[in-house]
């Protein structure tokens, strides 16, 4: 597994790896909220990383490098260490520092982080939002 900085002609492989993975576990949100060009909007103004197998794209995380905000991080497969690979680059090119939001229905992926080192900070819940966040840092 390599991970790397994307090149301008993975956005849309990621932007629809994004879609993908939102649609089949974000469960608690409607479909129609979750969509590819939302990723493509936001990845305008952050770092894109992928981890890549051979010719496959395995996931990608995005950075908000002014606050040092892992605003994205999305994997095929859980459980293969893709996500973790991922996370220690960012940290790596980020110098160490990072923070995030994560759903609170999130419950795996809150598991993860803390087991990373990350721990919660704030709680809230966005306007117009069904459900709230947690911040966490490390």
């Amino acid at each position: 597994m390599i991970v790397r900085r994307a090149e301008p002609d993975e956005i849309d492989a990621c932007a629809r790896l994004y879609e993908r993975v939102l649609r089949e576990t974000f469960t608690w949100a409607p479909p129609s909220g979750r969509a590819a060009a939302d990723f493509r909007a936001a990845a305008t103004l952050e770092e894109v990383y992928v981890a890549r197998d051979d010719e496959r794209l395995l996931g990608f995380a995005s950075l908000y490098r002014p606050d040092s905000f892992l605003h994205s991080l999305y994997v095929l497969a859980r459980g293969r260490g893709v996500g973790k690979a991922l996370l220690d680059h960012v940290t790596q090119v980020a110098d160490g520092r990072l923070t995030l939001k994560c759903e609170i229905p999130n419950t795996r992926a809150q598991a993860f982080y803390l087991r990373e080192g990350f721990r919660v900070v704030e709680e809230g819940c966005d306007p117009g939002m069904a459900v709230g966040w947690r911040r966490m840092s490390r």
